[in-house]
């Protein structure tokens, strides 16, 4: 199969409803299934990650100050961790200071934060097509309606479609990610990202960036995200360390600006404060300097697994199949030929083993139905081979019927 790169999408110009929340849940309970081939769940394995270090950073402050810790915070966060997060703000050219930032439980909640602060129930949000289905769970359990933007494999939003839609749609806010967008992998190059800045700024519109891939670049520089540009004051930044070092810490930021207030109030009436003893081992493990050691380690196993993974689709998978090309995270997107039904797959595949991502769940119109999500979160193993293999090998059976 020659490589080839997949097309931007062709997207309905209107916002729609949300309805995915069954969808989401049906595949979050098969992915935890770990009899199942794990190429499902964009969740780096624990394995994967060895974070023995931080686990040790949390059983020492438990050990040495368990009872200072068992207590409520700040509903901003530990300080401790906030400076650690605003001194690695620096690197990528954003001055932060600690009370900028307010600790989340994880980016989910942060991105909930973000949107109940400037939109509202019935409001309507700007969104990639396809986007992370996570991200469209939220948009239901808020009200809130999606309004699809064609997104470039490659290079993000069509900025071109979105300006044409703000003269015709009231759009709330827009939700991006700033970098290696989930599932396509995509990202935009500066230069297009202080263009959409720029646009949003001429309509009033505030951006809502997701950076939990931004630390898992493949290049010599971390790309840089909004918030850090010129024009990113109207931008509430989203992030965690999920997807990097500690899904099970549940530890989250976000940097809301202008709505600070409106966040904090929020973040006060959701969950009062974020957990305090993992916060404090967090904050030990970045000052120590391990972090960056361990981002130069899983970068170099992310990328090296996902060229693997590629090869192995390009040798068992139809011969028309198209795969994404990200520069950086852990997943890949395939499309296949309009006539493939990767819901049709998806109920083969669990009935041999295999867990993957059907494409429909990332879209709130439920498009890309011919296409699917496949991670490598877990690690490359014999297991995760053959499973891609047999995979390929249920998407041409089922063309060829």
């Amino acid at each position: 199969m020659a490589r080839s790169r997949c097309r931007p999408p062709r997207v309905r110009a209107r916002a729609s409803t949300v309805s995915i929340s069954r969808a989401v849940a049906a595949l979050l309970e098969h992915a935890s299934n770990s009899t199942l081939v794990p190429l499902g769940c964009a969740v780096p394995d624990a394995a994967l990650l060895q974070s023995k270090r931080l686990d040790l950073a949390l059983a020492r402050a438990a050990r040495q100050h368990g009872t200072r810790y068992n207590v409520y915070c700040a509903p901003q966060g530990e300080p401790g961790l906030r400076r650690e997060i605003a001194k690695r703000a620096m690197r990528f050219g954003h001055g932060l200071s600690p009370d900028d930032i307010l600790i989340a439980n994880g980016c989910t909640e942060a991105l909930m934060l973000a949107l109940t602060a400037v939109a509202k129930p019935g409001d309507t949000i700007a969104i990639e097509s396809p986007t992370y289905f996570g991200l469209l769970h939220i948009l239901e359990v808020l009200g809130m309606n999606a309004l699809e933007l064609p997104t470039d494999p490659a290079r993000g939003i069509d900025i071109d479609t979105l300006a044409r839609l703000l003269h015709t749609e009231s759009v709330a806010a827009c939700m991006l990610s700033s970098n290696f967008n989930n599932p396509l992998g995509s990202a935009m190059a500066e230069d297009d990202k202080r263009t959409l800045l720029a646009l949003l700024a001429r309509h009033a519109v505030p951006l809502i960036e997701d950076d939990v891939y931004g630390d898992i670049h493949f290049g010599g520089e971390r790309p840089k995200p909004f918030i850090a540009l010129d024009g990113g004051a109207n931008t509430i930044y989203c992030s965690s360390f999920s997807k990097s070092l500690a899904p099970g810490y549940r530890i989250g930021w976000i940097v809301a600006g202008a709505h600070a207030q409106r966040v904090l109030e929020r973040k006060l009436a959701f969950s009062l404060c974020s957990p305090v003893l993992p916060q404090v081992a967090l904050a030990d493990f970045l000052a120590s300097g391990a972090y960056d050691a361990h981002l130069r380690r899983i970068r170099r196993i992310f990328e090296a697994n996902l060229a693997r993974m590629t090869r192995t689709i390009e040798a068992c998978f139809p011969a028309e199949t198209k795969v994404s090309q990200p520069a950086g995270g852990f997943v890949l997107w395939l499309e296949l030929p309009k006539r493939f039904d990767s819901r049709s797959l998806f109920d083969e595949a669990l009935e041999q083993g295999i867990c993957f991502a059907p494409g429909d769940i990332f879209s709130a119109s439920r498009r890309f139905r011919n296409c699917l999500r496949l991670s490598i979160g877990s690690g490359w193993s014999d297991r995760v081979e053959d499973g891609i293999r047999r995979l390929g090998r249920l998407a041409q059976e089922l063309l060829a019927r």
